[in-house]
C-alpha cells in the first residue's frame, strides 16, 4: 500500500468521524485553502452548488444541518474505495426536513481527493430529485 493511499484512508476516517459528530469547524480544518467542491442541487436547497474556499465548508454543513430535524439524520457508510489520492465513499443518507416534516432516504457517492494531507476535492452525488421533493409542501 502506498503512502498516499494511507494518507487518503486516514483523511477519510477523520472526515467520517467529524461528519458523524456534526463538527462543521473540524470538517473545515480537513480542507485545503482552495478546493473543488460540488454538490449538485437547486436554488431551493441553499447549501448545494459549488464552493472554492476552505471557509465555505463549515457554512455548507451548518446551513444544511439546520434544514433537517436534529437527531433524525442517519449517514450509513457502505464501501470505501481508495486509490492513491482519491477515495469514493458509498452510502445512504436519511433525513427529516424541518419545514415539511417529510423523511427521505437517498443513496450517495462522495468523491474526495487528497493532496498534501488536505482535501482538495469533494463531489457529492445523490438523488437530488428525492431531496428536492422532500422540501416541497
Amino acid at each position: 500500500m502506498t503512502s498516499s493511499t494511507n494518507v487518503t484512508k486516514a483523511m477519510v476516517n477523520q472526515f467520517m468521524e467529524r461528519l458523524a459528530k456534526q463538527d462543521a469547524e473540524g470538517l473545515g480544518e480537513l480542507f485545503a485553502d482552495e478546493i473543488d467542491w460540488n454538490v449538485p442541487g437547486s436554488e431551493e436547497l441553499p447549501w448545494t452548488g459549488r464552493r472554492s474556499r476552505r471557509e465555505h465548508v463549515p457554512v455548507y454543513f451548518r446551513t444544511m444541518w439546520k434544514a433537517f430535524v436534529a437527531g433524525q439524520t442517519t449517514a450509513l457508510p457502505g464501501a470505501v474505495v481508495v486509490d492513491g489520492d482519491d477515495a469514493v465513499i458509498l452510502g445512504t443518507f436519511s433525513h427529516t426536513v424541518v419545514s415539511t416534516g417529510k423523511r427521505f432516504e437517498t443513496p450517495v457517492a462522495l468523491h474526495l481527493t487528497i493532496s498534501d494531507g488536505k482535501i482538495v476535492r469533494m463531489h457529492l452525488y445523490e438523488d437530488t430529485h428525492t431531496v428536492s421533493q422532500a422540501f416541497q409542501a
